[in-house]
């Protein structure tokens, strides 16, 4: 099954930008990022299924956006199985 052009991340996560032309493939880190920051629940889970677990974990060690407890956090989380729970 081929992935979407885009993951059905909201367009206020990433409000700088030209949502319509924005590389959401190119400029994951951005996007990984910002679900971190800002997002949801259901955030993280669409950008979980579109993004390898390998990019976000190398998202939030290369992140000096993120504060150290939150990495620790996202890495617990990613690692877990809470994500899915209901």
């Amino acid at each position: 099954m081929k992935k979407p052009d885009r993951p059905n991340i909201p367009a206020r996560l990433l409000w700088e930008f030209d949502y319509d032309h924005f590389n959401f493939r190119k400029s994951y880190r951005i996007v990984i990022e910002r679900v971190l920051e800002r997002g949801d629940l259901n955030n993280w889970r669409e950008m979980i299924q579109y993004y390898s677990k390998e990019q976000i974990l190398e998202t939030i060690d290369w992140s000096s956006q993120l504060e150290e407890r939150d990495k620790h956090f996202s890495r617990l989380f990613i690692n877990s199985d809470f994500v899915n729970a209901e």
